[in-house]
């Protein structure tokens, strides 16, 4: 699980390969869990909430080049 300080640290274009690359993660554990072989459940959440946390990052850049 990522820390609010360590996404914050990334640029733009980590972030995006970031958010690609838990969206990634996610799709496969979603899958793994559907077939029964995700050991740790808990595993979908974190991801989940890397993502809003990358998504949040972004978005907060957005508004502040706009002002």
């Amino acid at each position: 699980m990522m820390k609010a300080k360590e996404v914050r640290e990334l640029n733009d274009t980590q972030l995006g390969e970031k958010l690609v690359e838990l969206k990634k993660d996610l799709f496969n554990l979603r899958l793994q869990h559907a077939t029964n072989q995700l050991d740790n459940p808990i595993k979908i959440r974190e991801v989940k909430r890397d993502i809003a946390k990358v998504k949040t990052v972004i978005r907060e850049r957005e508004l502040a080049a706009r002002s």
